[in-house]
C-alpha cells in the first residue's frame, strides 16, 4: 500500500480544515443584495455551526464578475462590498472569505478578507494565482469545470512558489456536454493526495449553466445526496449557499439552500464525516 500523504492543517479563525479532522464548513450568501441580508444569514449560519461545535467561515462574493448575462446583478461594488463583508465579518466574530477575479485586486482583498478565492473559471491564471499567493493570505482555488483533479497540482506549485502554502481545493464539479455539471466522486482523493484541505462545493456542483437562457439554473435537489457522498469520500471541509428565500436570490438561487435548512443539512453532513473518519481515508 502506498504511504499516506502529510495532511496539511489549515486554520483560520479558529476554523480547521484538514482531511482527516471534523468537517468545517464555508457558507453564506452567493451575491452581496444588502448588508442587512448579509448580516442575517451569518448570524444565523454562526449560531448553527456554534451548536454544532463546527467551524465555519462566512463567504460572500463582493463583486459577482462572472454573470452569464450582462444584466446579472454584481453587488455594490469591489471594496463597497469588501467594507461591509469585513464589517459583517467582525461584528459576528467569524473569518470571511471573499472572491478575486483580477490580480490586481488581490492586495485589496486580503486587507479586508481572511481568505481569497480563485473563481473556477479562473483557476489556471497564473498572474492571479501569483498575485493571491503573495498577500501570505490562505487561498481556496476551485477546481475548474474544464480540468481534470490531477491538474490542479499545477495551480497549487503557483501558489506554493510564492512560499504560501496556505491553500485549500475546492471541487464544484465538470462540464457534462452543455449546461450540465457532473460530479466525480475520485477527484476528491486524487486532490487529497497533495496533501492540501479538500472542500466540497455542493450547491455550485448542482449548477445547469445557462440553464434559464439569460442566468445560470440548478437543482437544489441534488445539494443532499452529493454531500452525502462527498462526506463519505472524506473532505475537509463543505462550501454552500444559502438564503431566506432562494427563489428571489438575485444570484444562483435555483442552486442554494434554504437558510431554514441549513442546521439539518449539517448534522447529516457532520454525521456521515464522523463515521467515515473512523477508518483511515
Amino acid at each position: 500500500m502506498p504511504a499516506r500523504p502529510r495532511q496539511i492543517r489549515l486554520e483560520v479563525k479558529g476554523a480547521v480544515f484538514r482531511n482527516d479532522a471534523p468537517l468545517a464548513f464555508i457558507g453564506g450568501l452567493c451575491a452581496l443584495e444588502s448588508e442587512a441580508l448579509l448580516r442575517r444569514v451569518g448570524r444565523s449560519l454562526k449560531e448553527t455551526f456554534a451548536r454544532l461545535g463546527a467551524g465555519f467561515v462566512l463567504k460572500c462574493s463582493a463583486d459577482k464578475a462572472n454573470r452569464t448575462s450582462l444584466q446579472g446583478f454584481r453587488g455594490p461594488g469591489y471594496e463597497a462590498g469588501l467594507r461591509i463583508l469585513a464589517r459583517v465579518a467582525k461584528d459576528l466574530g467569524v473569518a470571511c472569505l471573499t472572491d478575486v477575479h483580477e490580480p490586481a485586486q488581490a492586495e485589496l482583498a486580503a486587507r479586508y478578507a481572511d481568505v481569497l478565492q480563485v473563481p473556477a473559471f479562473l483557476c489556471r491564471q497564473t498572474e492571479l494565482l501569483l498575485a493571491c499567493g503573495r498577500t501570505g493570505k490562505p487561498v481556496n482555488i476551485k477546481k475548474g469545470q474544464f480540468l481534470a483533479p490531477w491538474d490542479m497540482a499545477h495551480a497549487v506549485r503557483k501558489v506554493e512558489s510564492t512560499g504560501n502554502r496556505k491553500i485549500l481545493l475546492t471541487e464544484r464539479g465538470t462540464s457534462f456536454g452543455y449546461g450540465n455539471l457532473v460530479v466525480d466522486m475520485r477527484s476528491l482523493a486524487v486532490m487529497r493526495a497533495f496533501g492540501y484541505p479538500v472542500v466540497f462545493d455542493a450547491t455550485h456542483s448542482v449548477q445547469l449553466p445557462g440553464g434559464l437562457g439569460h442566468a445560470t439554473g440548478g437543482d437544489r435537489r441534488h445539494i443532499w445526496p452529493l454531500t452525502r457522498a462527498a462526506a463519505a469520500a472524506g473532505v475537509a471541509g463543505v462550501f454552500f449557499e444559502a438564503h431566506p428565500d432562494p427563489d428571489r436570490a438575485l444570484s444562483d438561487g435555483p442552486n442554494a439552500l434554504a437558510l431554514r435548512d441549513v442546521p439539518r443539512f449539517a448534522r447529516m453532513a457532520r454525521r456521515i464525516d464522523s463515521a467515515a473518519k473512523k477508518e483511515p481515508l
